[in-house]
Order: structure tokens, then sequence, then C-alpha cells
């Protein structure tokens, strides 16, 4: 009597279904342990990569024969559909390998790339610090082209790189305060441009001649400090320091700037300077400063305070609407009267309101 149909093939997809799990098992516990060692190795990368490629070969085919196996032991799937399933099972562990090799080489990439950007910020860095170096160089250079030319291009660094603005105002600074003589302070010193000094044995005219070279590199960096400072209406920039201790300043113009702290102590200003709108943050120290020409203060604001200690005040000064906050020590150089030889120049007073800490000091 002939074997019953369906019992022989349930009895031939069992038998598929045994030689396809096993080898399938095989290739999946091969693949797993290529992919461990692949992953704990410390070999070099190509091996791992190679290791990890011929395990996902392997799981892709043990997917295949274990996936088809599993299908063929079910009656109801033909033999077709089941090695179409198990195909798609090995593919989808060949794609998972693609993405992880797409997804090393973004990261590799992308390493390479802040590398490249470390490197170039280092170079940018290295040439600047460079730049920077040759510039200050330049600074004491005998020829007074080349000195004009540092500090002009010590200024484009700071506007360039603002990290180094406050470093850049404080070697224009620190140039203002070198020792430095013209005979226009002498003949005029409330207005040196109008002095017409002549050779004499002090001044010889080489040596006027060379003064003369130099007040214009002075004034130069004068115009560089005004131009980096930002304006009193810019609230969110940052306020740089300025340190002109002893420094012989004609003609400076900081108005409507913002600044940081301003000491200019034994400091000499000759001809008209202008501090008119000028915001000050932190102390303003003139400690013992001679003012020879015109000074404008009109509407300046000095919120850490001011000191005119001991200061000479041999010019007109403008103060209308000038406000200090903290503490404003006006005791001059003359003691009789509170702002010393000051000319009041319209309806003017230095404002500190009592009741917010502030004093109220009109002009004598």
């Amino acid at each position: 009597m002939p074997p019953d149909r369906p019992a022989a093939c349930h009895n031939l997809r069992l038998v598929g279904f045994v030689w396809f799990l096993v080898p399938g098992l095989v290739l999946g516990a091969v693949a797993v342990v290529l992919a461990a060692i692949a992953f704990f190795s410390s070999r070099a990368a190509v091996v791992r990569y190679r290791l990890f490629l011929i395990g996902s070969v392997l799981g892709a085919g043990g997917a295949l024969l274990l996936v088809t196996g599993w299908l063929l032991g079910d009656p109801a799937t033909p033999r077709g559909d089941a090695l179409k399933t198990g195909g798609l099972a090995g593919g989808a562990i060949l794609a998972v390998y693609a993405l992880w090799i797409n997804d090393r080489r973004r990261r590799t990439e992308e390493a390479r790339h802040e590398v490249e950007r470390t490197r170039a910020q280092q170079d940018r860095e290295r040439t600047e610090n460079e730049q920077f170096a040759k510039a200050v160089e330049l600074l004491g250079h005998a020829a007074d082209q080349v000195r004009v030319g540092a500090l002009h291009a010590l200024a484009g660094l700071a506007r360039t790189r603002p990290a180094y603005t406050q470093t850049v105002l404080d070697v224009l600074c620190a140039y203002l305060r070198r020792p430095f003589g013209h005979p226009g302070y002498d003949a005029r010193p409330d207005n040196p441009d109008e002095a017409e000094p002549e050779p004499d044995e002090d001044w010889p005219a080489e040596r006027i001649a060379e003064a003369d070279r130099e007040q214009q590199v002075r004034l130069t960096a004068q115009r560089l400090i005004a131009a980096l400072l930002p304006g009193r209406a810019d609230e969110g920039a940052v306020r740089y320091d300025l340190d002109l201790t002893a420094a012989n300043l004609e003609y400076l113009d900081l108005t409507g700037r913002s600044l940081g702290r301003l000491i200019a102590r034994r400091a000499r200003l000759h001809g008209v300077n202008r501090l008119g709108e000028l915001r000050v943050g932190g102390p303003a120290l003139f400690s013992g400063a001679t003012f020879h020409g015109r000074t404008e203060l009109a509407g300046a604001r000095f919120d850490g305070g001011i000191s005119v200690l001991k200061a000479e005040i041999k010019g007109a000064w403008r103060v209308t609407g000038a406000q200090a906050r903290v503490f404003a020590d006006l005791r001059t150089a003359a003691p009789d009267e509170q702002f010393g030889a000051l000319t009041l120049l319209g309806d003017a007073e230095l404002k500190v309101d009592d009741d917010s800490g502030w004093a109220t000091r009109s002009g004598a």
C-alpha cells in the first residue's frame, strides 16, 4: 500500500529543515566568534575589518540556512518562499555590515576633518603670534614709517582677532608711555599745533625734525586706540582698559567711547582733549595729571568714579551733564578751590546723588 503523501512530504521537509538548520547554526556560531574577536581585538584596523567582513558573510550564510530550514519545517510554506525569505535574512546581515562600514568611514572622515581644523587653527594662531611679535619688534625701528606700519598691523590683528584687542591696546598704551618731548609742548602746551619752534641749543633742527616724525607716530597710536574701543551705545561690547600713566598726550579724542578702566596718573595732556560722552565702567584716575589745554567732558559718565587728586587744571573744562558714580575726588593741586583752576563753560556740575550713594558737587 503506497505511503500517505502528506506524511511523506512532511518527512522530506523535516529532513530539509535538519540539513539547513545544522550548517546554519555552525555558520552563525563561527560568525559570532569572529565578530567578538574583531570587536575585542587590539590588532590593526585592517585586520579587524577583515574579521568583521568574514563574520558578516558567514553570518549571512548562517541566517540564510537557518531561516530557510526553519520555514521548510512548515508544511504551509512553499520552498521557493522559504529560500526567498532566507535570502532576505542573509541580505539583512550584509546590509547591517554595510551600514557599520559607512558609519565607521563617516567617523573617520569627521575625525580627519577635526584634525585638519585643529591643525589649521594652530597654524593660524602660530602665524598670528609671529605677526604680533614681529609688529612689536618693529615698534623699535628707527624709521617712523615702519613704526606706523607696525601700529596698523597690530590694530588689524586686534580687529580680526578680538582676543588680541586688550593686548594690542596695552602695547599701544605702552608706546605712548615712552618718554617723549616736543618743542611745541614748551612753546604752546595748550595748543602745540600753533607753536612754531625755532632751532636752538636745546632743540637743534635735526632733533626738531625727529620729534615731528615721532609726534605723528604717537598721534597714529592715539587714533588707533580710539578706533579699537567700542561705542558708548554698544551695551553688549567688551569694555577694555587703558593705562596711560605718565604719558604725553595731545589732542586725545575718545568722544563717545566706552572703557573699562582709565588710568592716566601723572599724564600730561596738551591741546584740546575731547572726552565728551565718554563712558568709563571702572575708575577714571587722573591723579597728578596736568591738563594744559581745554578739556571736553560734557556728557561723560564715570560709573566707577573719577579722581583728579592733585591734578593741575591749566585750561578750561567743559563738564556739562558729566556724571560720576561711587566717588568723585575733586581735590586738585590748588587746595583753596575744589576744582583748582577749573573754568566752567556754561551751567556745569559733576552729579552724584546722595540718596543712591552718589554725591553732588557744583563747580566753584
